[in-house]
């Protein structure tokens, strides 16, 4: 199973594009801070990803403020031949 749920604060949001099949694709970067407990121990998690929202989730992405926290949901993907991952957002829900 491939499949992240994960609150985030929007730090960057590059502008809209579309694929070559003219599906929305909104590229941003997420920071991810929280404390999870490891092998009994409370351990502080924080890091950055880029994420990816493609077809109808692209304009809800579009209009997080950056700053904002979210609830997102989706996969890892490759990105650029592998080398790395990049969360694809299938499910996004705004902090209220």
């Amino acid at each position: 199973m491939n499949r992240v749920v994960l609150t985030a604060q929007l730090v960057e949001r590059q502008a809209l594009r579309y694929t070559p099949a003219g599906l929305p694709v909104q590229d941003l970067k997420l920071l991810h801070e929280s404390e999870v407990s490891e092998a009994g121990v409370p351990r502080k998690v924080s890091f950055e990803m880029r994420a990816v929202g493609i077809g109808t989730v692209a304009g809800p992405l579009g209009r997080w403020a950056v700053g904002d926290t979210a609830t997102v949901a989706g996969f890892l993907g490759p990105l650029f031949r592998g080398k790395s991952v990049v969360l694809h957002i299938t499910e996004y829900q705004p902090q209220l």
